[in-house]
């Protein structure tokens, strides 16, 4: 038994170094090819194509494998090497015959994708990137030439340094979630990161949609002590600071209170429309239209609506 486990070992493809890396600097170009309906799976399979080669052997194998990568990714392009590190673990596992399907794949890396993107914006574009374009500026301003240099070579460190560890960190972490597959753990972290990755999407559905219904419901003339009386209001920046402490007390801006269908929708339900347009895309894809019929029958419906003051 020993020797049979030294030969299935021996035999065993495993992704080195130099292939991860290859991978790493691949990543780096996620966005080269963004498109509006799969996003950044351009970049995804591009950067993956070393650890493909690597792990199969044969066209048709090599053919599935880009194939099952083209599907739908967009994340956080820093934030995306964790995901880089976990799929190449899942990948190099399922070169080695263990039961990793398409399915466990797309779902951990959807799963992975949503909560992460949120991290990065906050963290590298709102607090790294300021941080250090602030130190590059002070020293340009003083005239030092190393200004630029500095911050240039200090923001490529950080980003690469926390790209390949965190890669590392997501192959190392995924190589021991394949461990347990006959225990049904990588069942159980898909199931979970694909109910989160929907949690997530689904918080972001009012963010990500905005619809506005313009027509008017109803007209209605406030009383004298309701609104702004601009005649009243003393001349230049008084007058203006009168004015804004008005509205923050909760004055209105004109004479008559315009409500209009929008504002009846935000008091039922606040971001039903956005929702219900939402669904109805998903049952469009369900039904295998193509998504660019989709983002071309919205952008007509768009224009449509706004030409004739629906939205």
């Amino acid at each position: 038994m020993t020797d049979n486990m030294q030969v299935n070992n021996s035999n065993r493809i495993q992704l080195t170094k130099k292939d991860r890396l290859a991978v790493a600097w691949r990543s780096t170009f996620l966005q080269g090819s963004w498109n509006y309906e799969r996003m950044q799976n351009g970049g995804w399979v591009y950067a993956m194509i070393p650890a493909i080669k690597k792990l199969y052997t044969t066209k048709e194998d090599r053919s599935a494998a880009l194939k099952r990568h083209l599907e739908f990714f967009n994340t956080h392009p820093y934030l995306a090497s964790p995901v880089f590190g976990v799929t190449l673990a899942l990948e190099e596992e399922r070169a080695n015959g263990a039961s990793v399907d398409n399915v466990a794949i797309q779902g951990v890396k959807v799963g992975m994708m949503g909560p992460l993107a949120g991290v990065g914006d906050p963290v590298f574009w709102f607090t790294v990137r300021p941080m250090l374009g602030a130190l590059g500026a002070s020293l340009a301003l003083g005239g030092n030439v190393l200004g630029p240099i500095l911050f240039f070579l200090l923001w490529n460190i950080i980003r690469w340094g926390f790209m390949w560890y965190t890669q590392e960190f997501g192959y190392r972490t995924g190589s021991r979630i394949t461990d347990n597959l006959s225990g049904g753990l990588l069942q159980k972290i898909t199931k979970g990161a694909s109910i989160l990755g929907m949690f997530v999407l689904a918080a972001l559905v009012q963010r990500w949609v905005s619809i506005k219904f313009q027509p008017v419901v109803s007209t209605v003339k406030l009383d004298h002590g309701a609104y702004i009386d601009w005649n009243s209001l003393p001349v230049g920046a008084e007058g203006i600071q009168k004015a804004l402490a008005q509205l923050q007390s909760g004055l209105s801006l004109t004479q008559e209170k315009v409500t209009t269908l929008q504002n009846n929708l935000d008091q039922l339900i606040p971001g039903l429309v956005p929702l219900l347009l939402t669904f109805f895309c998903m049952w469009l894809l369900r039904k295998k239209v193509s998504p660019i019929v989709i983002i071309i029958g919205l952008f007509v419906v768009g224009i449509v609506g706004h030409v004739i003051g629906l939205l």
